[in-house]
């Protein structure tokens, strides 16, 4: 489970550092001030959480059950929140409908907080479920 941790990690890392350097030099000409702030919040979280990962997959303070469901729960919350930021935000370039999209956003909030209260009280757990 640590290496497939660790490889989802390490491709996230490097799809947000791919994606926040298109947004700087790619997209600067095309997004506006405010849609370019919020393609980078896309990518900064997806980084965050990228190195969450990393952490995750390598600690032996987790069980390998909730080493999987952070992995689920950071996976889905990835491409839910940044995911739908990227798409939001890029909308009117793009000519793309997606204002359906909008509340996908906190759902996707909602389970990258889930992944880290997840670790938060595995870590005052002694059993390794």
């Amino acid at each position: 489970m640590d290496k497939k941790i660790i490889a989802v990690a390490a491709f996230m890392g490097a799809v947000a550092i791919i994606l926040g350097a298109f947004g700087a030099h790619g997209l600067k000409e095309i997004l506006s001030e405010s849609q370019l702030l919020t393609f980078e919040t896309g990518v900064k979280y997806q980084m965050y959480h990228a190195l969450f990962l990393l952490f995750v997959g390598t600690t032996g303070l987790l069980s390998e059950t909730s080493k999987k469901k952070i992995l689920w729960l950071t996976g889905l919350g990835v491409l839910f929140f940044s995911g739908s930021i990227y798409l939001l935000s890029t909308a009117t370039a793009t000519g793309l409908e997606v204002k359906f999209l909008g509340p996908v956003t906190p759902i996707g909030g909602m389970l990258l907080i889930a992944a880290w209260i997840l670790l938060f009280a595995k870590s005052f757990s002694k059993k390794t479920d």
